[in-house]
């Protein structure tokens, strides 16, 4: 019998001089290889003229062989799911949409769902939709028997982002501790399959980026891997800069730019997934404008609606998601929903009078929702999720009843809550924070006990008829590691450093 992997005993120790070493090789490979991002500061140049290295940790984080490769397998389920949840319109309708669902409480789903509606009430152009995917998650141990198990933290539906990164923590790593991760070549793939399935030569893709973005590079190799590989070429602009070039032929609604010569055949999304992004009406006006194109849009908004916390939340509901595997022909209806529940931990609105409720039900004393009780009762193991993308969004633990005391109740429809993933106690690893973090100060490694997220890529093309094609596994993952005092996962957001995966046991 093989023997199981003892978590507490990860990383091993180091001398110090061992920690200086490694952490010299680490930080040089990073900046060789373009594990890179741009300095903090509040304007980026127009031409940068240095980089630093992103956070990243020394050492690889464990994840048993089999759980890691179970996550691999599910993501093409994955795909089909969310290529028919995002192609129901009456579905995202119901939930997601102003008049019934999430758009009533949250000013920015309404706002897209409302620019969708009118674009389908005027009749869409372009039927497919390309969706780069992420699917997220952490290692618990509560499952039956103290067994190890993977639950699904979310699903990412926009601007999937440090696929490249991620490949290059993975080789900093070396191949003697970590898989070969391919994720800038498996997400080229798919912006290039939607290429050719547009059909029109010299056609080139548009890259919607944030100003003042500082993970850049992240972008740049997959731009890169594009241009030599697929000989596609890519214009980055922010919405401000699409504004005044951005025009829709009146005829064919093909997009073209000022600035380029041909038509934009495809849109991926590095932004326009936070309200900041819309700070104007202009704003949204533009995107809407990419919507109405003839452009396949990665993701279009359907799909970007579709990633919203409220889907994955009445997915769980009883009968739910067998609803949407109707299909033989691509998934076996029984046996992918059953495996893709055994990833999700319990979930329930706090609008909802009808909770999974535990044995001992809570007393209801007042009048707000029963969902809204229990997630008070139960707030030591539970994380409230709005409608939000980018990290730094959720509330955890100790801070949720007098979150709940001051939420409005007509903005309860917007909030889920989850209950939390118990991962393997007493991790730990290694840390470098970003480069020139603190000044240059704190530019050493830190040891501390850890949490790991792991990431799954996966693509779809697809539209009402079902998909065209689709990648799930070997597309490429994604290995996140954080201090345990720390809830969120993103390292954009400065909450979580670059990792990798060894596999181990278990």
């Amino acid at each position: 019998m093989a023997k199981i992997f003892d978590f507490s005993k990860w990383p091993p120790s180091l001398t110090d001089t061992q920690l200086e070493t490694l952490t010299y090789h680490a930080t040089t490979y990073a900046l060789s290889h373009g594990l890179t991002y741009l300095p903090l500061a509040s304007t980026q140049p127009l031409f940068p003229t240095s980089a630093i290295h992103a956070p990243l940790s020394l050492l690889p984080a464990p994840v048993p062989r089999s759980l890691f490769e179970r996550a691999q397998r599910l993501q093409s389920v994955y795909n089909a799911l969310y290529a028919r949840v995002a192609t129901d319109d009456e579905f995202l309708d119901q939930e997601m949409g102003a008049e019934l669902g999430v758009g009533r409480a949250d000013e920015f789903v309404c706002t897209l769902w409302k620019g969708w509606k009118e674009i389908r009430d005027e009749g869409i152009v372009q039927p497919l939709h390309l969706g780069l995917f992420r699917s997220d998650y952490l290692l618990h141990t509560g499952g039956g028997g103290g067994t190890l198990g993977v639950k699904q933290v979310e699903f990412n539906t926009i601007s999937s982002s440090f696929g490249p990164l991620s490949e290059r923590a993975a080789a900093m790593h070396s191949p003697k501790t970590s898989l070969p991760n391919n994720t800038t070549s498996g997400l080229a793939e798919g912006l290039s399959e939607a290429h050719k399935a547009y059909g029109v030569q010299g056609a080139y893709i548009l890259f919607v980026v944030q100003p003042n973005e500082r993970n850049v590079f992240d972008q740049r190799w997959l731009e890169y891997e594009l241009l030599e590989k697929h000989s596609i070429r890519v214009v980055r602009q922010t919405f401000v800069e699409l504004s005044s070039s951005a025009t829709l032929d009146p005829k064919t609604r093909v997009l073209r730019l000022i600035i380029a010569s041909a038509g934009s055949q495809r849109v991926y999304f590095r932004a326009g997934y936070v309200p900041t992004d819309f700070p104007t009406e202009e704003h949204y006006k533009t995107r809407f404008t990419l919507e109405r194109s003839r452009a396949i849009k990665c993701p279009t908004i359907p799909l970007q609606l579709a990633g919203g916390k409220k889907v994955q939340e009445v997915l769980s509901q009883p009968g739910i998601v067998e609803k949407f595997f109707t299909s033989p022909s691509e998934l076996d209806t029984s046996n992918d929903a059953a495996d893709l529940r055994e990833t999700w931990m319990h979930m329930w609105a706090l609008d909802t009078p009808n909770p999974p409720l535990p044995t001992s039900a809570p007393a209801q004393t007042t009048d707000e929702p029963l969902g809204t009780t229990l997630a008070r009762t139960n707030a030591h193991s539970l994380v409230l999720k709005p409608q939000r993308e980018g990290g730094g969004n959720n509330v955890y633990k100790d801070d949720i009843p007098a979150f709940l005391d001051t939420l409005a109740p007509e903005e309860r429809q917007a909030w889920i809550a989850m209950e939390l993933i118990v991962p393997p106690a007493g991790v730990g690893g290694y840390l470098v924070r970003a480069g020139g973090a603190n000044g240059g100060e704190d530019a050493g490694a830190v040891r501390a006990e850890t949490v790991s997220e792991l990431g799954v890529f996966g693509w779809a093309l697809f539209g009402k008829e079902g998909i065209v094609k689709e990648r799930g596994e070997g597309v490429g993952w994604l290995m996140r590691t954080k201090g345990v005092e720390s809830n969120e996962g993103g390292v954009a957001a400065g909450f979580s450093v670059l990792d990798s995966v060894v596999l181990v046991d278990g």
